[in-house]
């Protein structure tokens, strides 16, 4: 029998395919806006400064210092950028950091967003900004953080390094992971997490070593979007809040520490809800969905280890204190000593038990 559910609908409108960014135009004109302000970080300025151009007298200039986990201090110089410049709507092109910069710049000025994805990180379908201030990062919901629009240009992923390549995707098979056992799931956002899975699952380990393959960048692309789309319909959990707990208190980079989580993550709460993480366990082909998440970032050549990205064994104390201190809704109860045990693990990278 079906459970008992509710589902709002999709609300973003989203442009997928090859060749998709020359599309950005008139979907700005679509929205009805003409001064159109576009984002990126310091490395994809270029990339910025030529859509730009492709945009014309619809752009009223580029802000190209987004930065990682969305730190306040550079969303109040976009703001005033915003302001200054006359924008009516944002361009955000790139990764997390650029994404979350246009939710941060749109929920303070009520702009529009129009969103051109260029890493799997899988922000871009969601209700959900976290923001940096004094070392800590607090995430919030609320309906104008949600981007109008998104374009998907799988071109844009085709010179995407393997390395970024595997540890996006699997921060996006996170949030699939989060969505198969959220209380508030639904058949559609259960649909896209199983089938996000399964595409990622096969479009990786091609990508591994045909990085430019355009069949398995379509599948991945693809992916993606399921798994965005899935999370921003769902509450987040444990992973989400140990990710942010890692990102706004110690400043690690936030795929890496995403991909390193996820096993350990699965293999904690699926104690309490294996029959939920089924999909996971049977798309990766171990005995248990935590042991197949590890085995397939590894054999991706994913990283395994906090200690690589910088954590020291010292800060694993303090990180399980503030996790522990406002926790996220979970299905597995959120004790100390089993946070504590799970950041150890993930800092050592040893197999989930």
């Amino acid at each position: 029998m079906t459970r008992p559910f509710v589902f709002a609908g999709l609300s973003t409108r989203v442009v997928f395919g090859h060749g998709t960014l020359k599309s950005v135009p008139d979907e700005v004109a679509r929205l009805g806006h003409h001064r159109a302000l576009v984002l990126s970080t310091p490395h994809q300025e270029d990339q910025a400064q030529a859509l730009a151009e492709a945009l014309g007298s619809a752009a009223a200039g580029v802000f190209s210092d987004a930065a990682m986990h969305t730190p306040v201090d550079v969303t109040g110089r976009a703001v005033a950028a915003y302001r200054d410049l006359g924008a009516d709507c944002v361009v955000s092109l790139g990764g997390g950091s650029t994404t979350g910069l246009g939710k941060a710049i749109a929920t303070r000025t009520g702009a529009d967003q129009l969103v051109v994805p260029t890493t799997y990180a899988g922000s871009e379908m969601t209700d959900i900004l976290g923001e940096t201030a004094d070392g800590e990062k607090v995430t919030r919901r609320d309906a104008s953080i949600r981007p109008e629009v998104v374009v998907y240009d799988v071109d844009l992923t085709l010179g995407l390094p393997v390395g970024l390549t595997m540890t996006s995707a699997l921060n996006a098979i996170a949030h699939a992971m989060e969505g198969l056992y959220a209380p508030d799931r639904n058949p559609v956002t259960e649909a896209l997490s199983r089938d996000a899975l399964k595409a990622f699952a096969a479009a990786l380990p091609v990508l591994r070593d045909d990085p430019a393959n355009p069949e398995a960048r379509s599948q991945a692309l693809y992916a993606a979007w399921g798994c965005s789309t899935a999370l921003g319909y769902v509450q987040m959990a444990l992973h989400h809040k140990l990710a942010h707990v890692l990102g706004g208190s110690f400043g690690l980079p936030h795929a890496e520490t995403h991909a390193i989580l996820l096993p350990h993550t699965t293999a904690y709460n699926e104690v309490a809800v294996a029959g939920l993480l089924a999909p996971i366990r049977d798309t990766f082909g171990h005995a248990s969905a935590g042991a197949g998440l590890w085995h397939f970032a590894r054999d991706i050549g994913a990283p395994l280890r906090l200690s690589e990205l910088g954590l020291s064994e010292a800060d694993l104390d303090r990180a399980t204190e503030i996790a522990v201190k406002n926790p996220y809704e979970n299905p597995r109860e959120i004790t100390r000593a089993g946070i504590r045990q799970l950041l150890q693990d993930a800092w050592e990278g040893s197999e989930p038990a």
